[in-house]
């Protein structure tokens, strides 16, 4: 059986003491939201839970953005939301303490910026992280082969 774990919610950003106020609440959303968005557009959200799947067909469709997919599915990021392979690659990539998914996400996407917070959920930015990650997910496969 798997460890549970939380890797992020919504919450723990939007009620920071270095979440901007001047920003909506939906900015807390972005950054997990893309990699959630990653993980349903590689299959790799467990889509037993029909409400998941409905969400994740919308975000292939591209009828929603990240940061609608991610609070669709409840504002966080669970292990009971992923797959097997899926919950394995977020805890070597995506878990912050360890991971690097938020140096990749701050080198590609807030550079520039004042602060994480304000990197603009658009398909364009999600592309640009996408490929990062897609290459960061092939080499994490070929070592675990």
């Amino acid at each position: 059986m798997r460890e549970r774990r939380c890797y992020d919610k919504a919450k723990y950003h939007h009620d920071a003491a270095d979440f901007p106020k001047d920003l909506p609440l939906m900015q807390a959303y972005v950054h997990s939201g893309m990699f959630m968005g990653w993980l349903a557009d590689n299959d790799l959200i467990d889509t037993r839970d029909s409400s998941y799947a409905d969400r994740v067909a919308q975000f292939k469709k591209r009828e929603i953005t990240c940061s609608k997919l991610y609070e669709a599915m409840g504002e966080g990021l669970l292990t009971d939301m992923l797959t097997e392979e899926g919950d394995d690659f977020a805890y070597d990539y995506f878990e912050f303490s360890r991971g690097s998914f938020i140096s990749d996400y701050r080198e590609l996407l807030v550079n520039g910026l004042p602060t994480d917070y304000h990197v603009a959920d658009t398909w364009a930015n999600y592309e640009k992280l996408r490929a990062r990650i897609d290459e960061r997910y092939r080499r994490w496969k070929g070592v675990r082969r």
